[in-house]
Order: structure tokens, then sequence, then C-alpha cells
């Protein structure tokens, strides 16, 4: 089964906070989880964070995808990389053929010659003897 990072709401009405939690996909938004890893408050100024970073590394080590919500706040935290590379497995096939034809049809940057060797200089002819009459 695949497991997501995702946001759990909680709070009164009008009033969200929510967990971050680690839940299999076909869970529902506040049913099961496997693991709380934090917590996310969009009511303050800024918006507080509160997430257990060595946790959410090793979800995403092993193969947890974040929501599109949460790849907000990853980075917010300077846990983007991670997500950034599985948010790209995550396209389409028609998005990455759209953007490998994108990158074919960029005209190709001119490789700059490498530095040809320097000859050396032609020797000036020794001064010859003149010659014996």
């Amino acid at each position: 089964m695949s497991v997501k990072i995702r946001l759990s709401r909680f709070g009164a009405k009008k009033q969200p906070t929510y967990r971050i939690v680690v839940a299999e996909e076909r869970s529902k938004r506040d049913g099961r989880i496997v693991e709380k890893i934090g917590h996310f408050d969009p009511r303050t100024d800024p918006p507080t964070i509160v997430l257990n970073e060595e946790r959410a590394r090793y979800w995403l080590g092993v193969g947890a995808r974040p929501t599109d919500a949460l790849g907000i706040i990853l980075r917010r935290t300077g846990i983007s990389d991670q997500y950034v590379k599985l948010h790209a497995a995550r396209k389409s096939k028609s998005a990455q053929a759209a953007e490998e034809a994108a990158k074919a049809a960029a005209p190709a940057k001119p490789v700059a010659p490498a530095a040809e060797p320097v000859a050396p200089a032609p020797e000036a002819p020794a001064a010859e003897a003149p010659a014996a009459a």
C-alpha cells in the first residue's frame, strides 16, 4: 500500500489547525494514520509549523509521497530537495514528453573550442658562415 504525508484537519468550526501525518493513501482525510510528525496552524501570523524533520526525511526516503499542500510546508522548512525529486516523478507522461520536447527544441549551447595548443615559434635560420672562395 502506498503511503502519503498529508494534513489532517483539527480544530473548531472556522478555526482550522492541522496535524502533519503519515497515512495510507486510501484512508480518509481524518482517518487512520501511521504516524504524526508535526502540526500546522495557518491562523497565526506567520503560520506556525512544527515538524519532526528527521521523521519527515525518513518517510520521504522510504517512498512516502507528500501532497501538494504539504509540499509548500516542506519547502518552508527546508526539506524541498526530496520533495522536488518526488514531485517531478509524479508528472504525467504527457507533461514529461512536453518538457523533453522543449529541451530538444531549445538551441544547444555552442561548445567553446578547446584552447588550441600553442605551436612553438619557428626557429630562425642560423647564420651561415661565409662560403670560402
